[in-house]
């Protein structure tokens, strides 16, 4: 199995990545700014969060990190499901990153267990 040598390899990332950018797209004209922001800063605290993780180097802190974007990956699970409730996302939308979402926390579980062994 070849060694990750950089954060962006990671498939977690790179699906961390790829919300972030429609979270991004989805509520760029939002005029509830709290929200927006809020959901947006929730978004890329998954991908910097494995992306700190990574260079820290050691197994046991970026485990660490990975479980803390899991917790980011939550939030932005239940804004979603926020913005759905009050219309400002439609049902088909926010269901379709929800499900990133999930996708990203599976990944994530994983790679914590390959980390933890």
């Amino acid at each position: 199995m070849a060694t990750i040598q950089n954060f962006k390899e990671i498939m977690a990332w790179q699906k961390a990545e790829e919300l972030t950018l429609a979270v991004y797209k989805e509520f760029k004209d939002s005029r509830d700014f709290p929200f927006r922001d809020q959901i947006q800063r929730a978004s890329v605290s998954i991908m910097n969060n494995i992306a700190e993780g990574f260079e820290r180097k050691g197994n046991k802190e970026f485990i660490r990190f990975l479980f803390i974007a899991k917790g980011s990956c939550a939030e932005v699970r239940s804004m979603l499901s926020l913005a759905q409730k009050l219309t400002y996302l439609l049902e088909d939308r926010a269901l379709e990153l929800d499900s990133c979402c999930t996708e990203i926390t599976k990944m994530l579980s994983v790679f914590i267990k390959k980390l933890d062994n």
